[in-house]
């Protein structure tokens, strides 16, 4: 981090180190997305995503604010709603449960060594890049509008908005889980989580993401084997082509991404898990999880963010299209689970 500090500047150092301490929090706590979804849908236990409302509700009080009385140094994470951001975020949340692994729970899991993680986490960038060839065509496709809770309800009026809505699915969760629904250790990496997130905007000047750094690393890749920008309209934007022409290490995604993969690792190897990182399964199933990573990072890119960029950046910030976001991709999530318990009892050789 030192030397980045002086390469790069000390702000780009904040945010790998920023990165790093949210990968570290998020494998030592077990703090997730994919997998509460998970536990909810099959268990009926709510406490890992009553934590995220927590989490979520906590970082919008503060950013929410900060956003508005800063209009031009700060950005929220506002993006449209459409029929295509739709449906790309159920294919997200259906992939996602396959390999029980998000944005954020990819780049984590193969960070403390998940072979399934591993497998996906290329693919996934490889998704993303192509998905932002796709962008154009899907925003010419149907119409785009966005919603931005603050422009309609002012700031404090936004904030209200949010915080009830949260209310609303934590009582929804709790009416149906059948398990305590406070987890003192989920609720603590709540908080944890919700300062990082909190410090992020303040360093970066907007909220955490992690979709677009994976797309701009195989942009560059690509770039350097010859693939010309010019002729892509979404890296032809002003914003996009000096990302491509820059150093990763001055791309903010990029940076908290790879401190997402480093503190993962850290905390892996601080505190050794006793479940298998390398599973016995049929070999078959890699090319399942390698098709699910692509769709990842496909969908994710169509859907303006995966469960961090859309769901809790885009909820936190106040855009309308987080809300649609968490309905359709956990809609896709019930779908997923009730795929990935079929395909792995063949895959373990259980359903043979």
């Amino acid at each position: 981090m030192s030397t980045l500090a002086v390469t790069a500047g000390v702000r780009f150092a904040l945010l790998l180190g920023i990165g790093l301490a949210i990968g570290f929090a998020l494998e030592r706590f077990g703090f997730g997305f994919a997998g509460p979804w998970r536990r909810l849908i099959l268990q009926r236990n709510g406490q890992g995503v009553m934590a995220q409302l927590v989490a979520i509700g906590l970082t919008a009080i503060a950013i929410q604010p900060l956003i508005a009385f800063a209009p031009g140094q700060m950005l929220g994470a506002i993006a449209p709603i459409s029929l295509t951001m739709v449906l790309s975020a159920f294919v997200f949340g259906f992939a996602m449960q396959l390999i029980i692994g998000c944005g954020s729970g990819t780049l984590v899991n193969a960070g403390s060594g998940n072979l399934l993680a591993i497998v996906a986490l290329p693919l996934f960038c490889i998704g993303s890049f192509l998905g932002t060839l796709l962008v154009p065509a899907a925003v010419a496709f149907t119409p785009h509008p966005v919603v931005s809770l603050p422009q309609t309800f002012g700031v404090w009026g936004s904030v209200g908005v949010t915080l009830a809505g949260l209310a609303v699915v934590g009582f929804i969760v709790a009416r149906y889980t059948t398990e305590p629904l406070w987890n003192r250790k989920l609720m603590i990496a709540a908080i944890i989580l919700a300062a990082l997130a909190i410090v992020h905007v303040l360093v970066a000047g907007q909220p955490w993401g992690v979709v677009y750094g994976l797309g701009l690393w195989v942009a560059k890749g690509a770039v350097a084997l010859g693939w010309d920008p010019s002729q892509a309209a979404f890296w032809t934007h002003p914003i996009n082509a000096g990302a491509l022409s820059a150093s990763i290490l001055t791309d903010t995604a990029s940076l908290t991404s790879m401190g997402l993969i480093g503190g993962a690792a850290l905390a892996a190897w601080h505190g050794a898990k006793d479940t298998p990182l390398w599973p016995t399964l049929k070999p078959w199933i890699f090319i399942v999880v390698a098709l699910a990573g692509l769709m990842l990072g496909m969908s994710s890119r169509l859907a303006f963010g995966c469960n961090v960029g859309a769901l809790f950046s885009g909820i936190a910030s106040g855009s309308g299209h987080g809300w649609a976001w968490m309905l359709a991709g956990f809609l896709g999530s019930v779908a997923g689970v009730r795929g990935r318990e079929w395909l792995w009892a063949r895959a373990s050789g259980e359903g043979a």
